[in-house]
This record gives structure tokens, sequence and C-alpha cells, in this order.
């Protein structure tokens, strides 16, 4: 008998699609197609290129241009490209049409997203949320010109309820959606009464935008071993653990991770998850400095945080990588080349980041670098609620 070897599958390969449209910032654009390339790699695709069109608004039946079309059109054939991505939502009949211009799979930034919590849901509450999210974003979209066996390949896209016949009547997709918010239902009561099992004990909730290091930082306080790599959306559970500093006991949880254009539906069924920051006392929103549009990820965090109601928080804010952190300098010579350079950690305690209305504090989790500081501030807001609540636990300190 010869010898048998498994392979692995070649990657898919993508082409990413943007709209630079009047009211669009040219720069934003681009780090959202950025952002969108990260994706493509996160679901386990290869983007080979990037394509954009600056149109006065999208078009109605294909977001694009006749030309743009052509031109993308000629580059999937002769270089074999799966998949077509879109940054933004695709309505059903553009997504209808542009298959049947290219011939080949389009996806947009919803579809891609969902394919990627379906991909790292482990649990059957993440599993059941995802699915949800899925079938509600697949509903609309019911007609398309992949076969059933086609979707069996699997591939990005296609995992979950995608496999589900195409020509599946409306009413079986409704009938399963409504099991799975029964289902989420019951999920959301057990979870509300773990909650309330926990007692009154002080909680704090890491939030930030995805990639952060916030799973990084939950190892590091609570010595725990929670899944931490460098790839979108590596957490999808609320990790909860006891954390004692200096013998002040609290329950600190690490959360799903935030981004742009979050899919409304899947911010819905994750409801559960969120509910863990909603009934937290104490928020410590992560950001990572070395990223070079922090200050925006900020926003979104905090919009996304208004938009699910959560306004009334404690907030630490904790400027994570400051080891990968440079400003670019420039001097008044403009001959002289551009550098960057790194600011010490006095320096970051002197510059704007550190000049806001929330108590701030810039750490490495990586190398271990003011951790030391981090702590005794999370002990000094724990001990100012737990003082509150438990009055006459004098004995802990």
């Amino acid at each position: 008998m010869g010898d048998y070897y498994l392979t692995a599958p070649e990657p898919e390969t993508a082409v990413l699609v943007g709209v630079i449209t009047r009211d669009a910032d040219e720069r934003e654009v681009s780090e959202y197609l950025d952002e969108l390339s990260f994706l493509t790699e996160t679901a386990g695709a290869i983007p080979k290129a990037v394509f954009t069109q600056k149109l006065d608004k999208p078009h109605a039946s294909t977001m694009i241009g006749s030309g743009k079309l052509a031109e993308i059109g000629r580059y999937v054939e002769e270089h074999e490209i799966d998949l077509i991505i879109f940054d933004d939502e695709l309505t059903p009949t553009q997504l209808r049409n542009l298959e049947r211009e290219f011939k080949k799979r389009v996806l947009d930034r919803t579809n891609l997203i969902l394919d990627i919590f379906a991909k790292r849901a482990k649990t059957a509450n993440a599993k059941t949320q995802v699915e949800l999210a899925q079938y509600q974003y697949l509903l609309p979209r019911l007609t398309r010109m992949w076969t059933h066996l086609e979707r069996q390949r699997g591939g990005i896209g296609l995992r979950g309820p995608g496999e589900t016949e195409i020509e599946t009547d409306r009413r079986i997709i409704r009938d399963k959606i409504s099991r799975l918010k029964e289902q989420l239902k019951k999920i959301d009561k057990q979870m509300s009464v773990q909650r309330k099992n926990r007692g009154k004990m002080v909680r704090v909730s890491l939030v930030g935008y995805t990639n952060v290091g916030k799973s990084t930082m939950m190892n590091l306080i609570s010595k725990s071993d929670v899944f931490a790599e460098n790839k979108l959306f590596a957490t999808l559970d609320t990790t909860v653990r006891k954390v004692v500093i200096e013998n002040l006991p609290f329950l600190l949880a690490d959360t799903v991770g935030f981004i742009r254009k979050l899919p409304h539906d899947l911010v819905e069924s994750f409801k559960s998850t969120l509910d863990e920051v909603r009934e937290s006392d104490i928020l410590i929103h992560i950001v990572d400095i070395s990223h070079p549009n922090f200050d925006d990820q900020i926003q979104i965090v905090n919009q996304t945080l208004n938009e699910i109601g959560i306004t009334d928080k404690k907030n630490i804010l904790v400027f994570n990588k400051i080891d990968a952190f440079n400003y670019i300098k420039k001097d008044d010579d403009d001959l002289t080349p551009t550098t960057k350079e790194n600011l010490s950690l006095d320096d970051l305690k002197k510059s704007w980041m550190a000049k806001t209305d929330i108590e701030t504090v810039f750490v490495s989790a990586k190398e271990n670098t003011n951790i030391v500081e981090f702590k005794e501030l999370v002990y000094r807001s724990v001990k100012e609620i737990h003082e509150v609540r438990y009055p006459y636990n004098d004995f802990l300190y």
C-alpha cells in the first residue's frame, strides 16, 4: 500500500472593494480597508488586491459603476480569485447582481464578521448567538446563485446556516429564528441567575476595540490562562474570574471586542454577553496605543457603549502596548527626514492622553511595564465601591 498524506485545502483568495462617497474621508476609507484586510486574514483568506471608487453615492443595483465592475471582473478572472469582499453592507439586490456579474461569491463586511464569529464560537451560548445573527442576515438574502452542493464545500461566508438549501421557505427560517430567540431567552435567564449567585461582589469588566490586548491583561491581572492571540475577535464568550488584590476580592470579566460597523443583529444577539458589561461597577477600557488610529477606536467603543445604554459607569482608561508606541518627530527644517521616537513613561504621563477627566494609566502587558501602578489604580477604584457596599468590612484592610 502506498503512503497517503492529508493536505490542508488551499486558502481562498479575495479582492477587497471600497466606495469613497462625497461624505467619506479618503484616509478613513483606506483605514477601513486595512481593517477589512485584517478581517479577511482572520477568516482564513488571502487578500490579493484592493479596489476603490469615488462616487457621489453608491449605485443602487451594484454599489459600484460599470467601469469598475469590468476592471474587478478582469482581475478576478486573470488571477482566479475566489471571493469579492465589499467593505459596506450590500442590499439583497446588489448581492444578487454582483454575483451574477462576477460568477463568484460576493460578501460584505457584515457577512465576513458573522463568518469569523461562526468560526470562533466554541460554547453553546456563543454558537446560538451567532446562529441567530446569521439567520437574520440570511433571511432577506435567500435568493442566491450558489447551489446546495457548492455550499456544502464550506468556505468563507458559507459556514453555519449557509448550508441550508437556498430555496428554503422563508417560513422555515423564521421558525428557526423564533426557536433560537427562545433558546437565547433561556440562556439569558441562566446567565442572569449566575450573575445574581455571585452576590454583591464588586464587578469589573474589560472593554475595548478588538485585538487591543484585553485577554492578555485578563491573564496578567487574574493569573489565569485565557485564550489570546493576534487575531480579531479571539474571545467571544465572556470569561469571569475572581481576583484578589491585597485581600480585596472582586470579579473580573473579559468581553468580546468592538469594531467599526459591528452588525446590529450581532449586537442584539449578544445581549447576554453584553449584560455582563451592563451590570459591572467599573469598566476598564483597554486601548492599543501603538495603533495609528487609537483615538478613533476609543470613540467607537464609547459610541457602542452608549448605543447599548452603558453611560454611567466608573471608567479607567488603560493605554496598552506602550513598548510598541512611537510618535512621528519632524524638525523645523523641512529637509530633515521624518523620524519616529518612543516616548518614555514620564513623557506619556505628561502628554494630552493623560489630561482627561477619566483616570488613565500607561502599561505594556507584554513587557509587564507599569503593571504595579495599574493594579494599584484598580485596587483603589474597587475599594471605593466596596467600602460603600460593605461599610463594616474593615477587617479586609
